[in-house]
């Protein structure tokens, strides 16, 4: 379904955001892409998705050359990047009739589809609101809707949990498990290694551009010695951020006392 096939890209010259990385992911496969924020798994997807050219490699979509035919790619495709950009002008139903319509789903299929996903998500009395009033979570339910319209073989998608609440998550989990138990396949980021553990079939992990080990759940653990012992090790940022704040906490009281 999805072959990656030594993939490089360079900025300027000298930096290379991803550097020889090869997958293969398989009709059925939900396939989790794993790494620390910055590892450059946005750089991957986007360049899957045929938005962002690459150095040297080759992508192929159910077997067609991203490079030399990109809409016949897309046709096959559905992309959620991390932080969804929709047309706030639109109202809800409005911007799914126009990925339908780019798709050509039929009008049956998208009134059946439509009230199908929004009803899981709740968010069929929402969908004749702009989407300039919705909330990121709201605009990421409409985004996921819209990618799963057209029933995509491949379906992309980049940090998808975050920004939904615990019940959309698991609405999502089970529409990506239902997409790929009727033949697609899903490749997805995530920085979060429980959730690919407990989702994945298949997992890639890569660290400064570079794939550390891919393969199956067992074969992924046998082959690398790369995983976050801590959470203070996979989210350094975070807990540096969580230091400042009990610090500065510590000193509100102190002050408070003092008075």
């Amino acid at each position: 379904m999805l072959t990656i096939e030594h993939l490089t890209k360079s900025y300027g010259g000298d930096v290379k955001a991803v550097d020889d990385l090869s997958i293969t992911v398989l009709p059925g496969d939900i396939y989790g892409f794993i790494g620390h924020n910055g590892a450059d798994k946005t750089t991957t997807l986007r360049a899957v998705a045929g938005i962002l050219s690459f150095d040297s490699g080759t992508i192929r979509v159910n077997g067609k050359n991203i490079t030399q035919d990109p809409i016949a790619c897309k046709r096959e495709m559905a992309y959620i990047p991390d932080n969804p950009d929709l047309y706030d002008h639109l109202t809800g139903i409005q911007y799914l009739n126009f990925v339908a319509d780019i798709y050509g789903v039929s009008e049956s299929d998208r009134e059946e589809r439509i009230k199908y996903y929004a009803d899981a998500f709740e968010m069929t009395p929402r969908l004749n609101d702009l989407i300039a009033s919705c909330s990121h979570g709201m605009k990421q339910k409409i985004a996921v809707i819209s990618a799963l319209i057209h029933k995509p073989k491949l379906l992309l998608l980049d940090e998808p949990f975050v920004g939904l609440d615990p019940k959309a998550a698991h609405t999502l989990k089970g529409f990506m498990k239902e997409l790929c138990d009727n033949g697609s396949a899903i490749f997805f980021s995530t920085h979060v290694l429980e959730v690919a553990e407990k989702l994945c079939n298949k997992i890639a992990i890569i660290t400064g551009g570079r794939l550390v080990t891919a393969g199956d759940m067992v074969t992924a653990r046998a082959r690398s010695s790369w995983r976050p012992r801590t959470s203070r090790e996979f989210w350094p940022r975070r807990h540096m951020l969580m230091a400042r704040i009990t610090a500065s906490s510590r000193c509100l009281e102190v002050s408070a006392v003092a008075k």
